[in-house]
């Protein structure tokens, strides 16, 4: 039996039919570039989430960076965020120019805590950026009252938690803006690069539509600097198909985490806290293990499929060295990096296969 970490190809065959047609509609039109589906998808997204607003783009980073555009942040500026996640996030706060600064993280949800956030608040602070790390929904209520607190605008990273909900309300329906990744392996994830910010604000919408197409609102018009950065039409036709699975295939993964906790009972690995106030879709089922290291050798040589997201903090990244940032700096974030693991999470994984990622966890913990 073939394991995999996530089997986009065994999904993609459940639904091969639909997504081929949606294809081959888009290939027969020749509206490559900004065609019909792509406005289509905006509006179904916006429907999903409870907003007014959609705009795609051409993937999650460019997401986080059209927005922090859109709010006018710049060189100068401060952003907060967690040292605890993919670079993206704080990468694209240096590249207009603005600085990254860190909170530490909660050590059950891994999220940003929101007890840490207002000490780092300092004039220059323009914005929080919340990651909703591994599928589940960072403090948005005491973040969103800092941030009123504070005039700060919120920008949702929810790269890795669409069709999460916090406090019956969906991710990216609760800060100034939510950035969406649909890079293939997420919940909802195309055949390629893709993103989408979301927004209520009718002036952040317009600002980011322009922003996206080159700070043009009418062709070969320029009202402001933007970037290049479209939602392919072949993306938005895919994406459309798999939207209408998406709720039922985020069950799935809750009811595979569920048996991972189950299989797992016994053993001293950690598994994933799932908070009361909202709906963890479990993008990725991550654990704490002691002896880290070493129980990924040991899956490795039994050929079991692993990761760690992410094994060295952002403010440790070589590419930040220039802000400073030295081991001791985030504990609990450093604490993560050193024990996190990542077992194999998708829509197709069932419960032999289940039995057969964790029997090897036993082996090396020496349970029965």
């Amino acid at each position: 039996m073939k394991l995999q970490m996530v089997d986009v190809v065994g999904q993609y065959q459940k639904i091969k039919g639909d997504v081929d047609g949606a294809i081959h509609r888009v290939c027969d039109s020749g509206q490559f570039i900004l065609g019909k589906e792509v406005g289509e998808f905006e509006c179904e997204v916006a429907g999903y989430l409870g907003v007014t607003y959609a705009v795609g783009c051409a993937s999650g980073t460019d997401a986080l960076q059209i927005a922090m555009m859109a709010l006018g942040i710049g060189p100068g500026d401060e952003v907060i965020s967690t040292p605890f996640t993919f670079v993206a996030t704080a990468e694209t706060i240096a590249l207009i120019g603005a600085k990254p600064v860190y909170v530490d993280i909660d050590p059950r949800t891994y999220n940003i805590d929101p007890a840490r956030i207002e000490r780092a608040i300092t004039p220059r602070t323009k914005a929080i950026i919340p990651v909703h790390l591994y599928g589940q929904a960072a403090g948005m209520d005491e973040i969103m009252a800092l941030a009123r607190k504070h005039k700060l605008r919120v920008i949702e990273d929810a790269a890795q938690a669409f069709g999460a909900a916090y406090k019956g309300k969906k991710v990216c329906s609760i800060g100034d803006i939510g950035a969406i990744s649909f890079f293939p392996s997420k919940n909802l994830g195309g055949f390629g690069d893709g993103g989408m910010m979301v927004t209520s604000d009718p002036a952040l919408h317009d600002q980011m539509r322009m922003i996206a197409a080159h700070g043009s609102k009418v062709r070969y018009y320029h009202d402001l600097i933007g970037v290049n950065s479209r939602l392919d039409t072949l993306q938005a036709a895919i994406l459309r198909v798999k939207l209408r699975h998406l709720d039922r295939w985020n069950e799935d993964r809750r009811a595979a985490a569920h048996r991972y906790n189950a299989l797992l009972a016994g053993t001293p690995v950690e598994v994933p806290f799932e908070s009361a106030d909202g709906v963890h879709i479990f993008h990725q089922y991550t654990v704490r293990a002691p002896e880290r290291d070493a129980l990924a050798a040991h899956l490795k040589a039994k050929g079991i499929p692993h990761a760690i997201y992410y094994p060295v903090p952002l403010h440790l990244q070589k590419a930040f060295a220039m802000s400073g940032g030295k081991q001791g700096d985030f504990p609990v974030t450093e604490g993560a990096a050193r024990d996190v693991l990542s077992l194999p999470m998708h829509t197709e994984l069932n419960e032999e296969q289940q039995i057969l990622i964790t029997q090897p966890i036993k082996e090396f913990y020496g349970v029965q």
